[in-house]
């Protein structure tokens, strides 16, 4: 992706984007990712005060918590409906020639709260 002065441009050409959609990283770009953020603990690390605990790091990345956008102009733009999911990390957009990942499915409503005595519901 390239960014203008006027914002990002399209994936394909240098038209400037008008629509954008994300995808998986690739397995190169995810190595680099977490490499870069290995290295970051590993500074955060050497230069902590040794005078006081050593810094806690959670796991490392997850690839299924990771995606890349990716932009379009409107000539090689993908309809909203595909644009709003997440797509395959071989997807060579645009054009968009993988099958996306589903929607994830909307959370129930939680339960009523039973509300005290005297209480309303307004």
């Amino acid at each position: 992706m390239t960014t203008s002065a006027s914002g990002p441009t399209c994936a394909a050409c240098t038209a400037a984007a008008v629509v954008h959609w994300t995808r998986r990283l690739t397995d190169e770009e995810f190595a680099a990712f977490v490499a870069l953020e290995q290295a970051r603990r590993d500074l955060e690390t050497a230069l902590a005060d040794p005078q006081k605990p050593p810094p806690t790091f959670g796991p490392l990345p997850a690839e299924s918590d990771n995606v890349r956008t990716i932009y379009a102009c409107i000539d090689h733009a993908i309809s909203l409906e595909a644009a709003a999911l997440v797509h395959e990390k071989t997807c060579t957009a645009p054009p968009c020639n993988c099958t996306p990942e589903p929607a994830p499915q909307p959370e129930p409503d939680p339960e009523p709260v039973q509300l005290p005595p005297g209480w309303i519901d307004a």
